[in-house]
């Protein structure tokens, strides 16, 4: 007995491989389970991270009509003929036995995922994926071929994904932001995630998609509350007189950068809790109270304000949740917000 797929013949390296489109529902029965209890030494591939496949397992299934996956790549041991048509000696048809072995070299979590997607969906059973198969040649060989196609592999940018995003509702607003604030569209860089000492840019995409996540936790109307983010934003570009300063030319971005707070991520995210507190708190008018932006000293020597806050007792920028709390409560202040008893205990608490 044999299996039989589509297929196309290749050479890489000298050797034969072939490209398969496989049926979903049978990628269970041709390849063989993971056993996560063998020692490294002994497997061609990395431990299986369960953690990973729900996301992977409900993209799939909340994006039925448009989920995309790129070729799984295995290696097959067994009898293996290629058929090739009339008209063609490299398009035709793969006959493996069904006797034949089947390990998986690369997208392992894509398998274990589609499997589970199709516990919640039949009909996924009769699509299809493509499989790049390749002869195996034992054990040594499938692990060289598990680390030659990881180890170049290089991860996109969160900027970048959140650019090409059609479907995260926090990824279309933050580009909306970015586009409809002409401060944010000139210095925002929508495809780095860290920027250098003297990048022209002075933000990335994907620290506003951060910061708006913090403002709108759980997005529902989508046009109000872009409108919100917009107005928002446009009003601190406004009203923050340091980076006004340096679009006139008045401040250069290396000082704007070295001397000041004001545009460093940890000020960013402060502001993405008060932005998170205006929404909450519709009776306030945000456009007349950020007017108080202007006055505050956002300079790294005004450590009367940003001491133990934004700045450590060691002069360093501050990054963890505990700095954006109180450099939050700090701005609050400094804008003559009230800051309920909560906040202030917490606040003492931390300091």
């Amino acid at each position: 007995m044999f299996y039989r797929f589509p297929a196309m013949r290749g050479i890489q390296a000298n050797s034969e491989y072939f490209v398969c489109m496989i049926p979903l529902g049978i990628l269970s029965k041709i390849f063989i389970e993971e056993f996560s209890d063998v020692l490294p030494e002994f497997r061609a591939q990395r431990r299986l991270n369960e953690q990973r496949i729900p996301e992977i397992r409900d993209y799939i299934i909340n994006n039925r009509d448009s989920y995309v996956f790129s070729a799984l790549a295995a290696s097959v041991d067994g009898q293996v003929t290629f058929l090739p048509t009339k008209d063609s000696s490299n398009i035709g048809e793969l006959e493996i036995d069904v006797s034949a072995t089947f390990l998986i070299n690369d997208g392992q979590h894509r398998k274990a995922a589609i499997l589970k997607a199709i516990e919640f969906d039949e009909s996924l059973k009769d699509e299809t994926i493509a499989v790049v198969l390749y002869r195996d040649k034992g054990l040594v060989r499938s692990q060289q071929m598990f680390t030659d196609l990881n180890k170049h592999a290089v991860n996109t940018s969160k900027s970048l994904n959140t650019l090409y995003d059609s479907k995260d509702p926090m990824a279309i607003m933050t580009k909306q932001v970015v586009y409809q604030v002409p401060f944010l569209r000139k210095y925002t860089d929508k495809e780095k995630d860290n920027l250098a000492n003297y990048a022209a840019k002075l933000f990335t995409l994907n620290v506003f998609y951060d910061v708006n996540k913090r403002i709108i936790k759980n997005p529902v109307y989508i046009e109000e509350e872009t409108k919100f983010l917009v107005d928002f934003w446009a009003t601190i570009v406004a009203n923050m007189k340091d980076w006004n300063d340096m679009d006139k030319g008045d401040l250069s971005k290396k000082d704007l950068r070295e001397t000041y707070i004001s545009i460093r991520g940890i000020t960013l995210h402060a502001f993405g809790k008060l932005g998170n507190y205006f929404f909450s708190h519709p009776e306030y008018d945000f456009h007349k109270i950020l007017t108080g932006l202007s006055k505050i000293d956002w300079s790294r020597s005004n450590l009367e304000c940003w001491e133990n806050r934004a700045i450590t007792d060691k002069g360093r920028i501050n990054r963890n949740e505990k700095g954006i709390f109180l450099t939050y409560i700090q701005i609050k202040r400094l804008l003559n917000l009230k800051i309920d008893n909560d906040e202030a205990s917490r606040e003492k608490q931390l300091l």
